[in-house]
């Protein structure tokens, strides 16, 4: 077998295997079949609980999308709108009780239509995030938060932009992965005060 013969075989291979790639990345699913598929995993959840699986304007745009590159004027008509939907405390005060948010911040329950009633909600936080140095896991789809408030010399306006992207990251990032908790009221204000005392009270594990 000459080398002319085995290289003009492996493009072959090679051309064959990429087509095949290429036409299983082609192959698209009807968004009505998902649909039906979702409703159906969910039949039996109560009523109320199935309108989550509904998406709300900025998530059907943001899934229609997929792409990392969102046209300027989509982006800033998300932001402007996920803006408008924080609900600041009454009392200006957006730090809460750090230990109470690093409960928060650690625990993962929560969200399922089968849960018992008065179950402990948490906000999972160490999922995608690092945040105190002493934590041995945590995960990493979002950045590391470790001395998050110390880095930035405890300033009050940078604790509001904290509370502000724990409520609807949507404000700071259009699109943005992270869970718009306080938007679809899944956490608290108050919760969202002690997570962003987690983040900002220089006792706080985070800043140490």
């Amino acid at each position: 077998m000459t080398r002319k013969f085995i290289a003009v075989l492996s493009a072959g291979v090679l051309a064959a295997t990429i087509g095949s790639a290429l036409a299983q990345q082609a192959a698209k699913v009807d968004p009505a079949v998902v649909d039906t598929y979702i409703k159906g995993t969910f039949s039996k959840a109560p009523a109320d609980w199935q309108a989550r699986i509904v998406p709300d304007d900025t998530q059907r745009i943001c899934s229609d999308i997929r792409d990392p590159s969102i046209p300027a004027d989509v982006a800033k008509k998300i932001m402007d709108a996920a803006t408008a939907s924080i609900v600041y405390p009454d009392d200006g005060k957006v730090i809460g009780d750090w230990k109470k948010g690093q409960q928060l911040a650690q625990r993962g329950t929560g969200g399922q239509f089968s849960d018992q009633p008065g179950r402990p909600i948490g906000g999972n936080c160490y999922a995608c995030h690092q945040l105190s140095p002493g934590e041995v896991s945590f995960g990493t789809l979002g950045p590391s938060l470790t001395a998050y408030g110390r880095n930035r010399k405890y300033k009050p306006e940078d604790a509001k932009a904290a509370y502000a992207k724990i409520y609807n990251a949507q404000a700071v990032q259009a699109c943005s992965n992270m869970p718009r908790f306080g938007h679809n009221k899944f956490l608290s204000i108050e919760q969202i005060k002690d997570l962003t005392a987690y983040l900002f009270d220089p006792e706080s594990p985070v800043n140490k």
